[in-house]
């Protein structure tokens, strides 16, 4: 498996110099492109770290799973898992940490691990992918895409957590 990278490596290089295309001019061009997706995209990124941040520190899902765990045990949703489902939208990186955390304490095979296993693989970080993707587009009102998002979210991991259950 350490092969791939070279190897993907040296057929692009093929590719081009069949193609004769300058790699390195175009990766110079590619490297100024990116610079001005980075200086439009910055912005809105580092808003949605600040208050990822703020949300973890406050304490706020803490307050908010305790409020969360009934209703998503109505679901089907296991009570464990509800601080995931919580952080996902906002914390790629936060929600995978808590995913080790239940496979410590409960276990890969668990139900509980699953469920959660399941959430961290069917959903995402909504906050930060429509910073991004509207950002770069200049769409200043999201009118129904974070909620629509949020909800369908929601849906999936009840199904997923269902499936878990059935399976």
């Amino acid at each position: 498996m350490n092969y791939v990278i070279p190897v993907i490596l040296v057929l692009l290089v093929l590719f081009a110099a069949i193609k004769r295309v300058n790699v390195y001019d175009a990766f110079v061009e590619g490297g100024k492109e990116s610079m001005s997706l980075v200086k439009d995209v910055f912005p809105y990124l580092a808003a949605i770290f600040i208050l990822i941040e703020l949300f973890k520190t406050s304490g706020l899902t803490v307050y908010l799973t305790k409020i969360f765990e009934k209703p998503f045990a109505f679901f089907g949703i296991p009570k464990e898992v509800t601080e995931v489902m919580i952080l996902r939208p906002f914390s790629g990186a936060g929600s995978v940490a808590l995913l080790e955390n239940i496979f410590k304490d409960y276990g890969a095979d668990s139900y509980v691990g699953k469920c959660a296993a399941v959430i961290i693989g069917s959903s995402e970080t909504i906050f930060y992918v429509c910073a991004v993707y509207f950002s770069k587009v200049k769409v200043k009102n999201l009118r129904f895409a974070i909620p629509i998002s949020l909800v369908a979210s929601f849906f999936g991991a009840v199904i997923g957590c269902l499936f878990v259950r059935i399976l």
